[in-house]
């Protein structure tokens, strides 16, 4: 398991990815997420992502902001198989979000575990393709 990306919470995309552009980073992937109700930029860093999401309506991302304002929301690892992760952490006493994988951006099948399993952060599962 590695760390894949950083997913973090923003009012403007456009704006936020500028400013980014400015520090020498290029947005490589730019989508829409319907089942999240967000748009989403992925810019690497490294050997790791961060990912800026803008709400696009009333979803978690709009509720996050009103909650918490802009900034970190999520820290996601990359696995082999999400299934099986999900089926060995259950076991283990983790308290999944997600039961079963969704798509996430870019068609990735994601799932969500519980910030209070983690401390108070919100961890995402993304299955890396083949």
């Amino acid at each position: 398991m590695k760390l894949h990306h950083i997913g973090i919470a923003v009012q403007e995309l456009e704006a936020t990815v500028e400013r980014f552009r400015v520090l020498g980073l290029k947005e490589t992937e730019r989508g829409i997420v319907e089942e999240f109700k967000v748009a989403a930029s992925m810019i690497p860093a490294g050997e790791v992502k961060l990912e800026f999401l803008q709400p696009l309506g009333d979803g978690p991302i709009q509720r996050f902001l009103e909650k918490r304002g802009e900034g970190l929301h999520h820290v996601a690892f990359s696995v082999e198989n999400l299934d099986q992760a999900l089926s060995a952490l259950k076991t283990r006493g983790i308290e999944l979000i997600d039961e079963k994988p969704r798509a996430g951006f870019g068609g990735l099948r994601v799932a969500f575990l519980h910030p209070k399993s983690f401390g108070g952060v919100l961890v995402e599962l993304v299955e890396e393709r083949g």
